[in-house]
């Protein structure tokens, strides 16, 4: 029999103590937008408005992307007469950090990110439900966060395993395809299985240039399926993770602009303004992702803006390419 090893005392209390100071960090309220970057938002070309009848799919990557980048988009859509389909990649089971407060234990296991994994679904529902999409509209797919780049490269063919889960195929309650293994062919299969059955005018996808591996790895994913189509065109880029701070100021700060993603910020950018009831509706539905908000509240309260902002374009427009 071998003697357990005692961790020092002070090792739970400076666990906790970093991991306060990292959420700290993420919600820091910088200064942020000047007037010239007012002016610079206000002169973007006006998104083109949707009309009757149009289907939209809001391709995302986790729970709470979808409003972050686009609930405004959503709710004028829908304003419109558009229908909107949402689908989520992942449940985002890859946090944890979330996690760990949401389980309160310091090393969540496979279980407890499984069980985040569900809960955001549920947030997920809440939100769209606010946003007034119906749920015979709503699609989880259940792949790995923070995998998708796994699959769409080295295990294309061949499961991949969650770290983070331990799972190597698809668990979540709801799913599209219960079981169906962690490889970038059957998640390319459920995506092609989507828009076959949505035909849409209008797909809402990452731009490549989001820094997430997982946001800019769907838009390549998401960019290919539409061009085997023919229909790239239809495509409409935004972004979440656009830079280090960006959005700033952090918190809510409704009358501000959302400034260009210094990520992104060549791209031919359009501007969609959000009414203040826009606003009011946008928060509300962030505001359902509770196991988020208590983490990363003021960065995603940042996104509550007069405006949000896609690009018709995945690159910039006008620039030569390096052979």
């Amino acid at each position: 029999m071998t003697a357990r090893r005692l961790l020092p005392r002070w090792t739970l209390p400076a666990t906790l103590l970093v991991l306060l100071g990292v959420a700290a960090w993420i919600n820091l309220p910088l200064p942020g937008v000047t007037g010239r970057v007012t002016r610079a938002v206000a002169t973007l070309p006006a998104s083109p408005p949707f009309r009757p009848g149009q289907r939209v799919l809001l391709l995302t990557p986790h729970p709470d992307d979808e409003t972050l980048c686009c609930a405004g988009t959503i709710l004028q859509a829908r304003s419109a007469g558009a229908e909107v389909f949402v689908v989520w990649v992942t449940a985002g089971d890859g946090f944890e950090f979330d996690a760990a407060l949401t389980g309160r234990t310091l090393r969540p296991r496979g279980g407890a990110l499984r069980a985040l994994g569900e809960l955001r679904a549920g947030e997920a529902r809440r939100a769209a439900q606010v946003l007034g999409v119906p749920a015979s509209h709503l699609t989880f797919l259940g792949y790995p966060d923070g995998g998708l780049f796994r699959l769409f490269t080295v295990n294309f063919t061949s499961p991949y395993t969650s770290p983070r889960t331990g799972m190597s195929r698809v668990y979540l309650t709801g799913a599209q395809s219960p079981g169906a293994p962690f490889t970038g062919e059957a998640l390319e299969r459920d995506l092609r299985r989507i828009v076959q059955r949505v035909q849409p005018d209008v797909v809402l996808a990452p731009a490549p240039q989001d820094f997430h591996a997982d946001h800019h790895t769907l838009s390549v994913i998401a960019l290919r399926l539409m061009a085997g189509r023919g229909e790239e065109r239809r495509l409409r880029y935004w972004v979440v993770h656009g830079g280090l701070e960006w959005p700033l100021p952090k918190g809510l700060h409704a009358a501000l602009p959302l400034a260009l993603p210094p990520r992104a910020s060549r791209l031919p950018w359009q501007r969609v303004p959000l009414s203040l009831e826009d606003r009011r509706v946008k928060l509300r539905a962030i505001n359902t992702y509770r196991s988020q908000v208590d983490v990363l509240g003021r960065f995603m309260r940042a996104f509550v803006r007069s405006n949000e902002l896609l690009s018709p374009e995945p690159l910039p427009v006008g620039r030569p390419t390096t052979p």
